[in-house]
């Protein structure tokens, strides 16, 4: 029998942290949707015991004055188009900055305005971007939320892609230019194969955080385009606040991120650590 090393550190500790870290972050998440299950009065009234029912769901999802499945498709076209852009755009610049002969202060000076736009709170940019989308006949279309997205994303997008793209050996690409391989070549079979995983990553980050954004979708959005966010911020009115509908909406809200994050989850974990070991 292999005793355990007197040195070696208990793992006893590690785990009672992760187990009340997880303790915290599922808490919320579960008295949410079980919130969605509540009468209002039952909710209200602080009890821990009650008996589930399923009509706020049926509000939320079939009532005649609920335009909530029209909002989450809104959502799905915001996030898959907006991620579909960001990434792209993400990628061309990544590549650029670290293939291409940039002077290195251009680099160090592009890479920090991205980081300082990303810092930004976007509520504090809400009424620019209602401004320039009046201005351009976008406000209320998907297309002006689609740019805004991609914009408000593109600065994480492009830090993420650098550090794949920085990781693809240089012997590869210098292989395949040998080989006469033009750029779009060289970014199709050869760069964007390699950073497979990271690109996934990137991806499902991008389309969380587009899929949560609400000051930018609540400026630039009416009823006819407003996402899931904006919706579960109706249930809040002046004289009322539905509870039960709104965490009804919110757990129904959480269903497609929690789908790409279980589908692709080996994607996201390899990805995020292939920069950190080479």
């Amino acid at each position: 029998m292999i005793r355990r090393s007197a040195r070696e550190p208990s793992s006893f500790p590690i785990h009672l942290v992760l187990v009340v870290c997880a303790f915290i972050v599922l808490t919320p998440v579960a008295w949410t949707v079980a919130a969605g299950f509540r009468t209002q009065i039952s909710l209200l009234m602080g009890s821990l015991t009650f008996s589930p029912i399923w009509a706020n769901f049926q509000e939320v999802l079939f009532s005649k004055t609920s335009d909530f499945l029209l909002n989450y498709r809104n959502s799905i076209i915001v996030g898959v188009l907006s991620t579909v852009l960001c990434v792209a755009v993400a990628t061309l610049a990544a590549f650029s900055l670290n293939r291409m002969r940039w002077r290195r202060w251009v680099v160090q000076v592009f890479l920090a305005w991205t980081l300082i736009f990303h810092m930004i709170p976007p509520v504090a940019l809400a009424s620019a971007w209602f401004t320039m989308a009046r201005t351009v006949g976008l406000e209320n279309t998907f297309t002006g939320l689609i740019l805004a997205h991609a914009a408000l994303n593109l600065p994480m997008a492009i830090w993420l892609m650098s550090v794949f793209i920085r990781e693809v050996p240089r012997e590869l690409e210098e292989a395949a230019i040998m080989d006469g391989a033009t750029t779009p070549v060289l970014l199709w079979h050869v760069i964007l194969p390699m950073i497979a995983p990271g690109l996934a990553a990137t991806s499902i980050l991008t389309f969380v955080f587009s899929w949560n954004e609400f000051a930018v979708a609540l400026t630039l959005t009416m009823k006819q385009t407003a996402t899931v966010p904006v919706a579960i911020a109706k249930y809040a009115q002046d004289f009322e606040i539905q509870y039960t509908q709104m965490a009804a909406s919110a757990a129904l809200a959480m269903i497609p991120a929690l789908i790409v994050l279980l589908v692709a989850q080996r994607y996201i974990v390899k990805g995020l650590t292939q920069g950190a070991v080479k």
